[in-house]
């Protein structure tokens, strides 16, 4: 049971939100856990197209972490296994077996920065800003999120915004490529959601597992060999399963009628 988590199945599509509007949807010990535990249950489920990660209300996506809560984190030891557990819930977001979308419905800080680039897709309303701001508690980036940022825009852009702290809203984040879609003007965050998804929903599921692992093998720094293994090991299963002949079917047959 995921007490701080709302879960809603949409179809094909998964939505989870961070339901803590009152806390501003911060990280806490607990959250992140019921975050590791429903991204890892969903991973069997068969059907998911894509996931749509969001937070509570219209101020915050994630403000970062629970301070109250990590205050009675102090030793050596117990950061570790802190950042270790954040590692866990971020890890079970950035290898679930299909695209997960970051929908920012208001502030990603500190912490919720780092959760919102676990995903694969970040697309963010017109309130909403993104800003790796760990720096102003005298701390780094504890959960993966400072790796997984200069895998997005690179060394030099991701050592300015952590050594800057830098807050960026959602043009900004998109012309560097820290986010994949701003809202247009006049639209709704789950409008522009929904047109960022359409075509994700359109595939079928093994075909979108084929994709993510893929992408999720090269951004482990896999080998050629492994990925060329998992290409081709995706490739036959897409191959032979009934959608693929049913749709080739579908092109052959047009081909006949013209």
């Amino acid at each position: 049971m995921a007490d701080h988590l709302l879960i809603e199945s949409d179809g094909p599509l998964l939505r989870v939100t961070i339901n803590r509007p009152e806390k501003r949807n911060a990280l806490s010990r607990a959250v992140l856990d019921d975050i590791a535990d429903v991204f890892t249950q969903h991973a069997k489920t068969p059907g998911i197209r894509a996931v749509v990660l969001t937070g509570a209300g219209d101020k915050s996506f994630a403000a970062g972490g629970d301070l109250r809560d990590l205050s009675a984190v102090r030793s050596d030891a117990d950061a570790e296994a802190m950042s270790r557990e954040a590692r866990r819930a971020l890890g079970a977001v950035a290898h679930f077996p299909v695209p997960v979308i970051a929908a920012l419905n208001g502030d990603a800080l500190g912490g919720g920065a780092e959760l919102a680039v676990a995903c694969d897709f970040i697309v963010a309303g017109p309130t909403s800003r993104i800003g790796f701001i760990q720096g102003k508690l005298n701390i780094s980036t504890a959960w993966g999120g400072g790796i997984r940022l200069l895998r997005r825009v690179g060394a030099t852009q991701a050592l300015r915004l952590l050594s800057r702290a830098e807050l960026l809203d959602a043009n900004d984040a998109l012309r560097i490529g820290l986010i994949d879609q701003a809202t247009a003007p006049g639209q709704s965050l789950d409008d522009s959601v929904a047109a960022f998804c359409r075509p994700i929903l359109a595939q079928v599921p093994q075909v979108l597992r084929a994709f993510k692992a893929l992408a999720s093998a090269h951004r482990d720094g896999q080998p050629s060999a492994a990925l060329e293994a998992i290409e081709t090991r995706h490739f036959v299963e897409t191959w032979t399963h009934a959608d693929h002949w049913e749709a080739a079917d579908k092109v052959l047959n047009s081909r006949r009628t013209r």
